[in-house]
């Protein structure tokens, strides 16, 4: 690691000021184009510049012969203060019209909680403006050396309490060394419910709305992301966000299938009419053998056309080919071998052969999973299964939970103990899932 010594620090602290003046400089020189007050006054400081020049020559003595050899560069030097005058007094305007408002004040900020790089130098906010489609979010961007993105995403929290804000994301800039903040206010905070109604859903077929995050609905698009795994704590809300999913499935037209080994209690009568109920092991044996084969009858299918997923087939020869789902509340309930002897093993080894096929090659044929479980235990969802699932979302849960869903134990410390809903994205977004209440009917 690099080390610094004062002098150093100090000499380096001094350059980046100086880059930065001159790119608020130039920003402000931009911003003169969109900002008809600015222009004035711009104008106006010329204005008088000249109107200064003009009446100086009255501020000029006679010239006594004694001093005629002095007096007769007095104008110059007249002329010469006042152009640097107000030259300076446009140079530092045009630096604060380029500079954010916050942007000392965030610099020092960040450098008290410790955000500084080895030169002691904190990210200076170099832009800021609203959100074009959602006006409560602020676009922040950063100019940083020394900060990898990983960085910012790890210190998320940190940034949050120094700047007070909520971030929704960070992203990489047009360069290595800009960084861009999506956040709001530190004061606002999700609503605890957001009740759902079927005008949220999303016109395009493969894509599924889940909730709302701070800045934007919360949506996946199966057709880039085919797979959702989720995990929740009982009462954390994950049944209820896995049915909001489901339906939306049904209703465009896809064909559900959910495994419910509790009976089908978890899925009223309602959802008879629309998707496919299995409650025995051997019906769901015989479901992901059919699932499989589909796959593979389509993959040829696909490779005899020359297409590359489902989307082109339906466009090229305009017809409908449906999606599939494959939906499980608790996918414990499947693939846990604890205590079962070798035949009832033997099944469940079947049915994560059969998931596993499906994780790793459903995508471009339409056939999906959307499971979900509670269970903190790292054997239930095999690494192979799990590493092909790209959107992970986790409600209420404890640190091991978290881990299995997140790889990470975020879920648990971001999310309150009595949240309802409230879930973490493998991609670190927070959200409030819509409220599906299926008992009235859909």
């Amino acid at each position: 690691m690099t080390v610094f010594d004062d002098n150093r620090k100090k000499k380096l602290y001094s350059e980046s000021e100086r880059v930065n003046r001159i790119r608020f400089f130039i920003m402000g020189m931009k911003s003169l184009k969109c900002s008809f007050l600015k222009k004035t006054f711009v104008i106006f400081n010329l204005v008088l510049l000249v109107l200064a020049l003009i009446t100086s020559r009255s501020c000029i003595p006679e010239k006594p012969e004694v001093f005629k050899d002095v007096i007769d560069i007095f104008p110059a030097v007249v002329y010469g203060v006042t152009v640097l005058l107000f030259a300076a007094l446009l140079y530092i305007a045009l630096i604060l019209f380029g500079m954010p408002k916050e942007s000392l004040k965030f610099r020092d900020n960040l450098t008290r909680t410790g955000m500084t790089n080895h030169a002691g130098e904190a990210p200076m906010l170099i832009s800021k403006k609203r959100d074009n489609n959602n006006p409560r979010i602020m676009v922040l961007t950063f100019y940083a050396l020394g900060f990898p993105l990983s960085y910012w995403q790890d210190y998320k929290e940190i940034i949050e309490t120094g700047m007070n804000i909520v971030i929704d994301r960070i992203e990489q800039g047009n360069n290595r060394n800009t960084f861009v903040v999506y956040a709001t206010d530190g004061n606002y905070q999700l609503p605890d419910r957001i009740d759902w109604n079927t005008t949220l859903i999303n016109s395009t077929d493969s894509v599924l709305i889940l909730g709302e995050s701070i800045a934007r609905t919360v949506e996946v698009d199966l057709g880039k992301i085919p797979h959702l795994l989720l995990g929740g704590s009982t009462g954390s809300g994950k049944t209820i966000l896995l049915k909001l999913l489901l339906m939306q499935c049904a209703i465009k037209g896809f064909d559900v299938y959910i495994a419910d080994f509790k009976g089908g209690v978890d899925f009223n009568k309602s959802w008879r009419y629309h998707a496919n109920i299995i409650t025995e092991p051997k019906e769901l044996v015989a479901c992901l053998d059919n699932l499989v084969t589909e796959l593979h009858q389509r993959k040829h299918l696909f490779a005899d056309l020359d297409c590359s997923n489902i989307n082109e087939y339906n466009e090229r020869f305009g017809e409908h080919m449906q999606r599939i789902i494959f939906g499980c509340d608790e996918v414990a309930e499947l693939l846990d071998k604890t205590g079962l002897d070798k035949k009832a093993k033997d099944i469940i080894a079947k049915y994560e052969s059969c998931i596993a096929t499906i994780a790793r090659l459903g995508r471009a044929f339409g056939i999906h999973l959307i499971l979900a479980t509670q269970r903190p235990d790292a054997n239930i969802i095999s690494g192979q299964i799990k590493n092909n699932i790209d959107f992970r979302a986790c409600g209420r849960a404890d640190n091991v939970l978290s881990q299995i869903i997140l790889d990470k134990t975020d879920a648990n410390n971001l999310i309150s103990k009595t949240a309802q809903g409230r879930f973490l994205t493998n991609t670190d977004v927070l959200f409030q899932a819509y409220y599906f209440d299926d008992s009235k009917g859909w």
